[in-house]
């Protein structure tokens, strides 16, 4: 074994391709930076416009004794010419979905696939990198290019406990890479069931932070259309049917009778069939942005469960079909291309993914075994709340008021159950057009804002709106309560 693999194995990093050490750059190993942080330097992606930030893609080991490895992408800010912008990371849920296909490939990243994922990449006017530094993570193993060598068991299930422990794990060993960003401020973000992926992290974080040589420097976290608390999600489900008249007043009694939410063994054969019956009234919409078309390409939905575009298994309390759908322009279909953009050999080798053939499967934006083999999940994160709130994280709820799969009436309920007093009390905000962006209020420790006109993904239909709500999140402030042409100096 060369001197080089010895030491990447003292770091604890598994190099899935060890690139050649000639691609160690000067600056780096002037900056004395471990050489691995170059390795993971990606140049240009297939199709890339050009772009003055710097890029970086690859693997870190989580679990040596399983061999776990989580895939990330990060893109510096374009804007930290003095080093100090936070760092931001981002999850997507499902559970079992993909950050690089959503997160990156659709809402908040420096592009845009372009249509059919054969025409290169298009660039994203509201990347967050524009603002602070991100990070995507592909959580846990089995999601995307993320892989465990033991593939029998650790591809194919997964669960809450585990996911946060590798996560907590990952970023470990991404601090270690990159020692430049150990001090800056760290902040967790993301969407659907990284409701329970984001306070989990942060409470392994805080708890872990209290003895370890390494500290990371957490200081809140912002999550939206959230899995918060199976029961007030279920109540906020049927009624968020209802009040948009999605369904008939029948139906609506129909649930409130037979399904007993409060049960971990939910529901009746009663209670499905009046999901069912809810299904047929609501017809075939997009449930992830119920005022916007849905993708009515075959392809779209071949790898959903299910047969149509509602979620399935909704009334069994799993929301385990993610998020599909739309990106910034407005596309229903573009997760397509995310599926034969990141399939491509090319592509593959520019982020230095699954070069030697490791992963046995299609890469995909959503593990359908991990969907159906979830071994553990939180009933409530409720509990969660009140301690990183106690631990005076700054946190910051959003919700899409167009998306019926985690509607804004499931959010709201969970956060009225949390029981905080009212610090600022309900107002509608204003966006840079001057235009209601939606309303917000500041609980003692939380505060929960609503994204008018916004599905499931809130960056695809208010990629201006979201990226106004990130740079107010990170510098401590509110939402403004006026226009801004009528705001006091």
């Amino acid at each position: 074994m060369d001197v080089l693999s010895v030491l990447l194995l003292l770091l604890g990093v598994v190099a899935v391709s060890i690139r050649p050490s000639s691609v160690v750059s000067q600056q780096v190993a002037a900056a004395n930076l471990p050489p691995e942080q170059e390795f993971d330097r990606v140049l240009a992606l297939p199709g890339q416009p050009p772009v003055q930030f710097k890029q970086y893609a690859g693997y870190i080991t989580v679990d040596t004794v399983q061999e776990n490895n989580l895939f990330y992408f990060f893109a510096e800010s374009s804007s930290d010419q003095l080093g100090t912008k936070p760092l931001v990371l981002w999850l997507n849920g499902g559970p079992g979905c993909s950050s690089l296909a959503y997160g990156f490939g659709q809402e908040i990243g420096p592009y845009f696939i372009n249509p059919n994922g054969t025409d290169g990449l298009s660039l994203n006017p509201y990347a967050w990198n524009t603002e602070v530094n991100m990070l995507w993570l592909e959580s846990p193993t089995g999601v995307g290019f993320s892989f465990s060598k033991n593939n029998a068991t650790e591809n194919h299930a997964g669960g809450d406990t585990r996911t946060a422990e590798d996560a907590y794990n990952f970023l470990i060993g991404w601090l270690t890479r990159f020692p430049q960003y150990q001090a800056r401020d760290f902040y967790i973000t993301g969407e659907s069931y990284a409701g329970h992926y984001i306070p989990q992290l942060a409470k392994v974080i805080v708890d872990n932070n209290k003895a370890a040589s390494l500290k990371i420097n957490l200081k809140g976290y912002m999550v939206g259309n959230p899995d918060i608390d199976n029961y007030w999600d279920s109540v906020g489900d049927i009624d968020y049917y209802y009040s948009h008249a999605m369904i008939s007043v029948e139906t609506y009694k129909a649930l409130q009778q037979s399904c007993n939410f409060s049960d971990v063994n939910c529901c009746s054969q009663q209670c499905d069939d009046a999901f069912n019956q809810a299904y047929t009234e609501i017809g075939n919409i997009d449930y992830y942005s119920i005022n916007t078309p849905a993708c009515l390409s075959s392809a779209a939905t071949a790898g959903r469960t299910g047969s149509s575009t509602r979620p399935a298994d909704f009334s069994r309390l799993h929301r385990k079909n993610p998020v599909f759908s739309k990106r910034a322009g407005f596309d229903p279909c573009s997760e397509n291309y995310a599926e034969v953009y990141f399939n491509r050999p090319d592509v593959q080798q520019a982020i230095h993914a699954n070069i030697s053939g490791e992963i046995p499967y299609r890469w995909t934006a959503c593990s359908n075994d991990l969907l159906s083999n979830w071994t553990d999940q939180a009933w409530s994160m409720i509990p969660t709340y009140h301690d990183l709130i106690a631990a005076g994280l700054r946190i910051w709820v959003f919700s899409g008021d167009a998306d019926s799969v985690v509607p804004v009436t499931s959010t709201r309920y969970s956060i009225e159950a949390m029981l905080l007093p009212i610090e600022t009390p309900w107002y509608p905000w204003y966006d840079q057009q001057q235009q209601v962006g939606g309303r917000t209020v500041k609980y003692g420790g939380l505060t929960f804002v609503t994204v008018r006109g916004a599905g499931h993904q809130v960056p695809l239909l208010q990629p201006s709106r979201f990226l106004q709500m990130l740079t107010t999140f990170i510098q401590g402030n509110s939402l403004p309560g006026a226009p801004f042409n009528t705001m006091s100096s």
